[in-house]
């Protein structure tokens, strides 16, 4: 485990590292996840092992501090994480990013362009989301105002998330799993979808085969950016399909991949 200080008040984000060669690969877990949990597996596998990765933990989450002052931004998100990885050395890198996380690596690449050379997004949130109780995941909790999370409504999104979800997300603290949610339904500004078009980078899209068409393929795969379907999966694709995951990442991160 490593870490670095990301804030002006002393607080860590920590992750996991797998020794290996250059591009550095990062990890970015999503929403009441934690990198670790969800990519060791497949950092590992032959098609991808090799490189020099950090499975690393934003903060609010897992084994990062859990500040109660952070704003819990997608900008502040981007903006500590650039600050772990120059304290770590890394510069563009290859970054595979997942739902949450995908958004903040789009804002990561848009604002600190040395850090990221490729992206891989993983089903990761490109537009806004209008916040309504009966909504999974982000959405939900974005319903609820901070002093309704903290009051006990989080209790409701342990229920409603299940056992594997909350394994992890039991580790989040209370704010920052709120205000996350509630910054990532917002989105950044200007939206990730727009900040992904603009990106004069390579970029790949997995998502579930089940959910294709992705909305704005047209102009995204006009953009530059590979829209690659993985079947036999749902949101959590590097879970639910490992191997049919490991392939599209190896092949947006093969060399010829990158021109």
């Amino acid at each position: 485990m490593r870490n670095a200080v990301v804030t002006p008040e002393g607080d860590r984000i920590r992750w996991v590292e797998l020794p290996g060669e250059e591009p550095v690969r990062v990890y970015l877990h999503g929403l009441g996840a934690t990198s670790p949990a969800y990519f060791a597996e497949t950092a590992v596998h032959p098609r991808l092992a090799g490189h020099r990765s950090l499975l690393l933990d934003l903060l609010g989450f897992g084994i990062s501090d859990r500040p109660t002052g952070f704003s819990y931004t997608l900008e502040a998100h981007a903006d500590a994480v650039a600050e772990a990885l120059r304290a770590a050395g890394v510069s563009a890198a290859d970054v595979i990013a997942h739902s949450m996380g995908g958004s903040v690596a789009i804002v990561l690449a848009a604002r600190h362009p040395d850090l990221v050379a490729r992206l891989v997004l993983i089903d990761a949130n490109l537009d806004p989301v209008t916040p309504r109780r009966d909504r999974p995941g982000s959405g939900g909790i974005a319903a609820l105002s901070e002093e309704e999370f903290l009051a006990g409504g989080w209790e409701r999104v342990r229920d409603a998330a299940g056992a594997h979800w909350w394994s992890t997300m039991r580790l989040a603290g209370l704010e920052a799993l709120h205000r996350s949610a509630v910054h990532l339904t917002r989105g950044s500004e200007p939206v990730m979808r727009e900040l992904l078009l603009k990106l004069a980078i390579p970029r790949t899209y997995l998502l579930p085969g089940a959910d294709v068409p992705l909305p704005g393929t047209e102009e995204l795969t006009a953009a530059g950016v590979r829209v690659v379907p993985v079947p036999d999966c749902g949101h959590n694709i590097m879970l639910d399909n490992p191997e049919g995951y490991v392939r599209a990442v190896a092949a947006a991160l093969a060399p010829q991949a990158a021109g």
